[in-house]
């Protein structure tokens, strides 16, 4: 059965497995759906509009589902996608998407939102990442699986990062973050590849020395093109699957706007706008 706190406010459209716990001062808003074995700690206010899965823990003061900070946001009826086993701390904020951006937010499943995090409308994230502490999401990001953002670090909308990534605290991402690299700074820069992370996946040790030459030919060579440092690495390194990642997002972040792929997905005119003048 259910345990709902008697002082716990929960809409009467909202559906709510069995087995979910609803913590003092609680509030669970319109249209939201909550599956089995979540915990909503006291002082959580799911606002609206919001589906999530299992095995979810909501820390005091965590506002999830909120309507989304953009001025292009009217009203329309956008979601918030949360998958499962996913650990939201203290003050997290987590907003739906936008019409203009696709209409959902979307989380995967095994993260760790620390406290105070924002994600902002229209972001996606993948699965085991890891948001430290006050780490600033703008809109339409994408994380991709086992990044790791440190603490204070803040994200330019339409930013993508690659998969088994690390951004250091404080960091400032303008750009596109390739898969298996470790950046830092303001603006954000490349200063190694991702050892620690790709020892913790298990990696063979082949893939960690592919690494380390993607790192090498592609962030801190000096001269020639994207496409013929991301050729000669494809061409040293045939059989490799971090190759193939790491060429396929430096060849995409060169062919987007600002060093962004998915510039190219935004749908208002300010991305134009600012190229005209």
């Amino acid at each position: 059965m259910t345990r709902i706190h008697p002082t716990a406010i929960i809409d009467p459209t909202a559906e709510l497995a069995d087995s979910v716990e609803v913590g003092p001062y609680t509030v669970i808003g319109p249209r939201v759906r909550v599956d089995e074995d979540c915990v909503f700690r006291s002082h959580v206010h799911v606002t609206a509009l919001t589906r999530v899965g299992r095995g979810n823990d909501f820390h005091s003061f965590a506002i999830v589902g909120g309507d989304p900070q953009d001025l292009k946001f009217h009203g329309e009826t956008t979601w918030l996608e949360i998958g499962d086993y996913n650990t939201v701390r203290e003050h997290a904020t987590i907003h739906r998407g936008t019409g203009n951006g696709g209409g959902i937010t979307r989380i995967g499943s095994h993260n760790l939102i620390m406290g105070n995090v924002h994600i902002a409308h229209d972001c996606v994230i993948g699965n085991h990442c890891i948001f430290a502490n006050n780490a600033m999401l703008a809109g339409h990001v994408h994380v991709e699986d086992y990044a790791n953002i440190g603490g204070g670090a803040g994200l330019h909308h339409f930013v993508r990062v690659g998969f088994c990534s690390f951004v250091g605290a404080m960091a400032r991402v303008s750009k596109d973050i390739s898969p298996f690299m470790l950046v830092e700074g303001s603006p954000a820069t490349a200063r190694a590849y991702n050892h620690i992370g790709m020892s913790r996946l298990g990696l063979p040790e082949i893939e960690l020395e592919a690494a380390k030459d993607c790192y090498k030919r592609l962030f801190r060579a000096r001269g020639g093109s994207i496409e013929a440092k991301v050729t000669a690495l494809l061409k040293a390194w045939p059989d490799s699957k971090v190759v193939r990642r790491v060429a396929d997002a430096a060849m995409a972040a060169s062919d987007g706007v600002h060093g962004r792929s998915l510039e190219h997905t935004r749908k208002d005119d300010k991305r134009i706008r600012r190229t005209e003048r």
